[in-house]
């Protein structure tokens, strides 16, 4: 009977990895859009901040250089809970400082959820919200992409979310690349099926009347998630902008990059419980692939999950001195099926960076030590697993300070 279940996850956890490779091909290409409508909409930019005077400048001037009409944008920083000078910061280069005190619901998704609560009180109101991290920078086209897609009737639409530091050390190149395989292989390949994107927690666009309508109600751990699956479930698909680019700092060192992912995976696994069976009746009922698609994209941390406790299983299983108790699947098949599903899994990451235009060949060889990284969200996602219930929010520290420019002079 358990070797039973084991041979049945095996087979689930193959579904979803063919599913998922074969939606990947439609990423491979990349159609250009033309579309340009002159500035009409009006934007409140938010930039979510907790502690963070040694970056917050940075994208404050960036920010205040757009490629867009002054009077049809104005910028917010919350400071939530900010013990440190952020505020004064933002003071100085005169943009609204927005200071939250709740040192109870502590988080991202509370801090936006109070701002949106102040900005539909302001006198002054605006036809979408846009929201970035205080360690973002962001190419001076963002709005106008955002103005873009609004103007074609999107309501939620997506950047595309790079690094700004990929060349610090190993861990901020394996996040690089792991963003260039989800923009052009998870999400790209999303937009040109005309599905439901994901939203990835900063670089993100909202019309206001949706919001307005919708409440925002995302304070999970991933909010960014949490407020996709509420729009897929709502019949509003999420959409990915490719040109509008947003680079994120990541952290220099592995233990805060496993506490940052430990959060992320502690969020998903409450999302998945949430969400999955919703979405999953829906789309039967409904007939609708793309909330299938969302139900299954909920699961992922399980898909981890559950594919790490196989794996140790069928491991033990074969070391110990005795008749196998399990069976995997690939048993059952010819041997090329698990070398070429081992081969194309390698094979796509190089793939993507070539389609991405990556030059540098110290990010080639971060290859290997990305293969590391990929490996170690098993344990991180495992250990989520038994911590799921632990919605403590935790911080992680951004120091790395860098201008616009010398991001895109540096371009890999």
């Amino acid at each position: 009977m358990v070797n039973t279940i084991v041979i049945l996850l095996q087979i689930f956890l193959a579904f979803v990895g063919v599913y998922q490779f074969v939606i990947s091909l439609f990423g491979i290409v990349r159609k250009k859009k033309h579309l340009r409508h002159n500035p009409k909409k009006s934007f409140a930019v938010l930039v979510a901040a907790h502690n963070e005077e040694q970056v917050v400048g940075a994208l404050i001037e960036n920010l205040k250089n757009l490629d867009y009409p002054k009077e049809l944008y104005d910028i917010f920083v919350i400071c939530d809970n900010c013990t440190d000078g952020t505020a004064d910061i933002a003071r100085r280069y005169g943009v609204h400082a927005c200071e939250r005190k709740n040192l109870h619901l502590r988080g991202k998704g509370y801090a936006i959820e109070w701002m949106l609560k102040e900005l539909w009180a302001m006198p002054k109101q605006y036809d979408a919200v846009v929201m970035f991290d205080a360690d973002n920078l962001v190419n001076t086209d963002f709005l106008q992409h955002m103005n873009n897609d609004l103007c074609e009737g999107h309501k939620v639409i997506q950047g595309y979310l790079d690094t700004k530091n990929p060349e610090d050390s190993w861990v901020t190149a394996s996040y690089a690349i792991t963003y260039w395989y989800c923009n052009r292989l998870w999400q790209l390949s999303r937009r040109n099926l005309n599905m439901a994107n994901y939203l990835g927690g900063t670089g993100m666009c909202f019309e206001s009347n949706l919001l307005k309508e919708m409440g925002w109600g995302a304070t999970s751990l991933v909010e960014d998630l949490e407020f996709s699956m509420r729009c897929v479930q709502r019949g509003i698909k999420p959409v990915l902008n490719y040109e509008a680019k947003v680079y994120d700092e990541k952290p220099l060192k592995f233990k805060a990059s496993a506490r940052q992912r430990l959060r992320w995976m502690q969020g998903h696994f409450t999302v998945a419980r949430h969400y999955f069976f919703p979405l999953l009746w829906a789309s039967f009922k409904e007939r609708s692939f793309v909330k299938f698609d969302a139900a299954l994209y909920s699961i992922s941390a399980y898909n981890t999950f559950i594919g790490f406790v196989v794996t140790v299983m069928l491991y033990v299983d074969n070391l110990i001195p005795a008749d196998n108790v399990f069976t995997s699947i690939y048993y059952y098949l010819p041997w090329w099926v698990a070398g070429t599903a081992i081969a194309l899994t390698v094979f796509m990451f190089p793939f993507v960076m070539v389609l991405e235009g990556v030059r540098s060949w110290r990010m080639y060889l971060h290859l290997f030590s990305m293969a590391v990284f990929q490996l170690s969200w098993l344990p991180i996602t495992f250990y989520a697993f038994f911590t799921q219930n632990n919605k403590t929010w935790s911080h992680t520290q951004h120091t790395r300070v860098i201008r616009l420019e010398e991001v895109q002079s540096k371009q890999v």
